[in-house]
């Protein structure tokens, strides 16, 4: 019998993290311990166990993003959200079942936040980073971005994940640990939020997930490198 959850433990769960940074690994393990997602992108030419991500609330954030100025890519340095668009995010919201823990993931999520927790106000996170050097690499290769844009976005996502970490206190995970460690940290993850470790463990992770890797010692830009920093040091 599944435990009997608190209505704190059954408001629904956010991943956060930068694009290329492990946010469909950690969605789809979290599924695995009862998430419930809905009706997600299970196949993606630059996932190997698709994106994880629900398409209307992708299109969605693009929408809120350029009607503010912005995209994924130019993050506008504030978001307001329109009563249309206010309305299109009840209607999703409403579309999911109010008897299971759910949630969604998008990157974008990092920049459109604060509408959700408008609606939603109990919601809940976990977040995850990822070296940024080994970010750019990745971007290098779905997007051709050089290192010097790919160190802006990093720099944008992961400054406002650590705003909010500061506001939620949400478990925080690396994309860049090692196997063990990482699969340590996801079952925490679960439980802290009232989900339960897979009986035959997590295996949506494999190691062959992190494509791109890119070597860690390279010269990063102070900046980036101290808000890297910042975040080993909020995740330990």
């Amino acid at each position: 019998m599944p435990p009997v959850l608190h209505a704190s433990q059954r408001a629904p769960i956010v991943v956060l993290g930068m694009h290329r940074s492990g946010t469909s690994c950690l969605a789809g393990s979290l599924e695995e311990a009862g998430l419930h997602l809905g009706e997600v992108n299970t196949e993606a030419p630059h996932n190997a166990r698709g994106n994880r991500e629900n398409r209307t609330i992708m299109d969605l954030h693009d929408e809120v993003l350029a009607a503010n100025g912005g995209s994924w890519d130019v993050p506008p340095p504030l978001v307001t959200w329109s009563d249309e668009h206010r309305a299109r995010r009840d209607e999703i919201i409403a579309t999911y079942p109010s008897d299971v823990v759910w949630g969604f993931k998008d990157p974008r999520s990092l920049l459109l936040l604060d509408g959700w927790i408008e609606a939603l106000p109990g919601l809940r996170f976990v977040g995850t980073f990822r070296h940024p050097a080994a970010v750019a690499a990745s971007l290098a290769a779905r997007n051709h971005f050089d290192a010097a844009r790919s160190h802006a976005i990093w720099l944008a996502y992961n400054r406002r994940l650590i705003d909010y970490h500061a506001r939620f206190g949400f478990p925080l995970v690396s994309f860049d640990w090692p196997h063990e460690r990482y699969l340590d940290a996801l079952k925490a993850a679960a439980v802290a939020h009232g989900l339960r470790q897979p009986e035959t463990g997590f295996r949506f992770f494999t190691t062959g997930l992190r494509r791109n890797a890119a070597p860690t010692e390279v010269g990063l830009p102070a900046d980036v490198r101290e808000v890297h920093e910042r975040l080993l040091s909020l995740a330990a």
